[in-house]
């Protein structure tokens, strides 16, 4: 890993002036996915959209010569949420019975891969929730395994999985303490 570049991290709760440069960002991030239907820009900006009504929408986005490069956003889920009902195994007790985040995006441009500037946007995210635990989805097969393996890194662990959709793939359900 290199040094990371100089960069501005930025916080927001709505998506008012940051829904383009989530856009943007995310059609970046995912090129080479945009033509399967759950990556589908149209498919993300319905999700970001539903998304950035729920409870404890927040977002930070990373800038670099005001330029976004990275992003990530997440909200709040409660005990019942659909979130954990679509999780098998039901998850422990002990990270449900409390609201947790979920982490729902998290993207870097390729340029700016390998800066460190993902885990940066995580933590200052982290660094802004008051939940006790963090939980996020992702494809095992991202990356061939290495985003998997990355969020192992980052003290993530596996509790189940789920497939939020009928066009979603079957995704990891990971979960961490915030602090």
């Amino acid at each position: 890993m290199t040094t990371a570049p100089a960069i501005e991290l930025r916080t927001f709760t709505t998506l008012d002036t940051i829904r383009g440069d989530l856009l943007d960002i995310y059609a970046d991030v995912r090129a080479p996915l945009l033509h399967l239907p759950n990556y589908a820009i149209t498919a993300f900006g319905e999700r970001l959209d539903r998304h950035g009504t729920e409870p404890g929408f927040a977002a930070v986005l990373a800038y670099a010569d005001g330029h976004p490069v990275g992003y990530t956003y997440g909200t709040t889920i409660e005990h019942g949420n659909r979130y954990w009902q679509r999780t098998s195994p039901e998850p422990a007790e002990k990270y449900s019975e409390r609201p947790a985040v979920a982490l729902k995006e998290i993207g870097v441009r390729p340029t700016w891969r390998k800066t460190g500037t993902a885990r940066r946007i995580h933590d200052t995210f982290l660094s802004i929730r008051e939940e006790p635990f963090i939980t996020l989805m992702v494809n095992p097969a991202a990356g061939d395994g290495k985003v998997h393996a990355l969020y192992k890194s980052w003290g993530y662990e596996e509790i189940g999985q789920s497939q939020p959709s009928p066009a979603s793939p079957v995704l990891s359900v990971m979960i961490r303490a915030s602090r």
